[in-house]
Parts: structure tokens; C-alpha cells; sequence
């Protein structure tokens, strides 16, 4: 959090375009790291068996569409013509959209990785017959003109932390997770993956998953009307920021405080229940919560909010903001009163959506 979130606050206030070129670099590499974390934490959760799905409603086309958005810039440094062609017909889906996005973001990104410069990478999405009612199967490939794998390799390349060059020998890096982390994902959706290589040629990878069929119209207005009543709203909130941590604390500050909230900092959770209750009611819009703080944590704070005589302070809605990310932390957080949960590292678009969603449940 505090590595990106720097970088970012870096990145608005130079312009000398070799440090924007070192601010560039840092950016990627604690990009890297975060995957390389996320990807082993996902790992260890998948094999003990915790890790769950979870659905709500998305449009096939818009995954792919913002994977694209990803490695557009990537694809065009290392003038690799990337293309996405979609011929489905129900693409309005319920699907665990955040475990969709990270199979097609591993086979996309080795796409881009293993592909030399002037090659091609192509994401063609299609629909199958199904044969259960008011479901969509969908074949989602992944084409390359890269490097390709030995036949003799195909077979371990869903092993975990198989590699069938190392970073030493073939200047790429990598940890050797993500396509294990891609076929367990599958399996946990009991989708199927083909894969066909040809070294020196390339590589193509299809996955298959079937999804139950969404109402369209009903997601579609309730989105479009989400957005139209929230987006002016969210501006001059004013927040209630509890974070021991003076790194994260201040980068916090900053990027909210450049969205247009308005924010006050505590540094634990009895500071947290303290300053609300000397506030008159009303005066804070919403609190951001870290869990893990000295003198009270993020938990026992919302239960002793939540416990006020005020009952409009007792209502106020609480968002966990922290690194406890798993599904369990995020059933933690709402089991003991919680209204939201962001992750860290801070992403502001993520921000957006989370306190519009607790605003539009708590009736604006």
C-alpha cells in the first residue's frame, strides 16, 4: 500500500520524464510484487479449500473489454497487435467476476509476456449450446504468436511454481503460479481449459465456463441510475479515518482528499468511537475503518459504535479499509456490523463503487 501508494502521489507532481520513466518502474515492480503476493496467498487458499465463489451480475464482453484496457499499453510498447472479437449473444451473466478477471489477466499477461515484439495476442469469446436452461456456455481463447512450449512440457504447466525457462535463462519474469492458479479457478467453477502450443509458433488456450443468464434491463437501470445519483453526492463527504499506520494514514488523506472527500484521521479505535461521540450528530457521512489497530481494533470498535445510545451515530455507515482481504475477513467485517470492505492497497475506482453501494443501501 504504501509503496503504490507513494508512487502515485510521485506521479502528480513531476514531470521530468526520466523520473516519471524510475516513477514508472517502481509502479510496475510493486505491481509485480502485489501479484506475486496475491498469487501466492490465492494458492494457500485454494489447496486448503476456503477459497469460495462469489456471483452477482457482469457483462462478458466488459471483462474482456477491461483486460484489454490492461495490456493495451504493454502491447503497444512491444508492438504486439492485441484484438478481442466476441460473437456471443447472452453475454449478461452471473459469474464471480473478480476470479473470471484474474484466469483471463494470467493468460492474457503470459500472452504479452511470451510474445515477441511485432507479434499478435487474440481474445476471441463465442457462445456453445448449452444444455441446461436459462444458462450460457461460453469459450473464451487465448491466441499468441509466441514462443510456444515443448509438448513434453504441456503436461507440468499447470504445476505450481513450474516454469519451463527461469527468469535466468529466459529474461522474463515470473513465479510460476499463474496458470496453476488458472486451472484450479476452472475447476472451482467446473469450467474446462484446453491448451495447444507449438514451440517457436505460439500458444492457444481456451476455457469454457457455463454461467446461469442475467435480467439485462434490471442490471443495466440499476447501474445507470446508481451512477447518476451518487456521483455528485460522493463529493465533499466528509469521513472518519481510523488507521494506526502513518504511512498508509497519509497516503489515505491524500488520494481521498483529492476525490473530493473531506478527512479527519484517529489513529486507533477507542480515538475512533471518542471523536464520534463529541460530534454532533450527522457530522461525519461515513467511517473508514482499519481492523488490525492498538487499544481497540477495527472489530471491537464498529460493535462498541454500533452499541451507541445516538442512534444515528449508532447507524453510521462503517467501510473496512485493509489488508485483511480474504472472503472470511469480508464476512467478519459485515458480521460484526461493518456496511462495506475495501482492500489495500487503495484504488480509487474501487473506492468509488464501494461507498456508492453503502450509500444507495442506507437510502442515500
Amino acid at each position: 500500500n504504501a509503496i503504490l501508494g507513494y508512487s502515485k502521489l510521485i506521479k502528480n507532481q513531476i514531470s521530468d520524464p526520466i523520473l516519471l520513466d524510475y516513477q514508472n518502474k517502481i509502479e510496475q515492480s510493486g505491481n509485480l510484487l502485489l501479484s506475486i503476493i496475491n498469487n501466492v496467498l490465492d494458492m494457500a487458499r485454494i489447496e486448503s479449500g476456503k477459497m469460495e465463489l462469489d456471483e452477482s451480475y457482469t457483462a462478458a464482453g466488459e471483462v474482456l473489454r477491461d483486460i484489454v484496457s490492461v495490456f493495451e499499453p504493454e502491447a503497444k510498447r512491444k508492438q504486439i497487435k492485441l484484438t478481442m472479437e466476441s460473437s456471443v449473444i447472452n453475454g449478461h451473466i452471473m459469474c464471480d467476476k473478480t476470479k473470471v478477471k484474474e484466469i483471463f489477466l494470467n493468460l492474457v499477461s503470459n500472452a504479452i509476456k511470451y510474445t515477441p515484439d511485432g507479434g499478435s495476442v487474440k481474445i476471441t469469446c463465442q457462445e456453445l449450446p448449452c444444455e441446461v436452461e436459462g444458462h450460457v456456455r461460453l469459450k473464451t481463447t487465448v491466441s499468441d504468436t509466441g514462443i510456444g512450449m515443448s509438448r513434453e512440457y504441456i503436461p507440468r504447466m499447470f504445476d505450481s511454481f513450474s516454469r519451463e525457462r527461469n527468469t535466468t535463462i529466459g529474461k522474463i519474469s515470473g513465479t510460476g503460479l499463474g496458470m496453476s492458479i488458472v486451472k484450479k479457478l476452472v475447476n472451482l467453477m467446473n469450467g474446462e481449459i484446453y491448451v495447444d502450443s507449438v514451440q517457436g509458433k505460439g500458444t492457444t488456450i481456451s476455457i469454457v465456463l457455463e454461467h446461469p443468464i442475467a435480467n439485462e434491463a434490471y442490471y443495466a437501470q440499476r447501474e445507470k441510475d446508481l451512477e447518476t445519483k451518487l456521483k455528485a453526492e460522493l463529493q465533499g463527504m466528509r469521513i472518519l479515518l481510523a488507521e494506526d499506520n502513518d504511512l498508509n494514514a497519509e497516503i489515505a488523506v491524500a488520494i481521498l482528499g483529492e476525490m473530493g472527500f473531506v478527512i479527519d484521521r484517529v489513529e486507533d479505535g477507542v480515538q475512533c468511537v471518542a471523536k464520534l461521540e463529541k460530534e454532533v450528530p450527522g457530522y461525519y457521512d461515513l467511517i473508514l475503518m482499519d481492523i488490525q489497530m492498538p487499544n481497540m481494533n477495527g472489530y471491537k470498535a464498529t460493535e462498541a459504535i454500533r452499541q451507541l445510545p445516538d442512534i444515528e451515530k449508532a447507524c453510521i455507515p462503517i467501510v473496512a479499509m485493509t489488508a485483511n482481504a480474504f472472503d472470511e475477513d469480508k464476512k467478519n467485517a459485515f458480521k460484526c456490523g461493518m456496511s462495506g470492505h475495501l482492500a489495500k492497497p487503495i484504488n480509487e475506482k474501487e473506492v468509488v463503487e464501494e461507498l456508492s453501494r453503502v450509500k444507495t443501501r442506507r437510502g442515500g
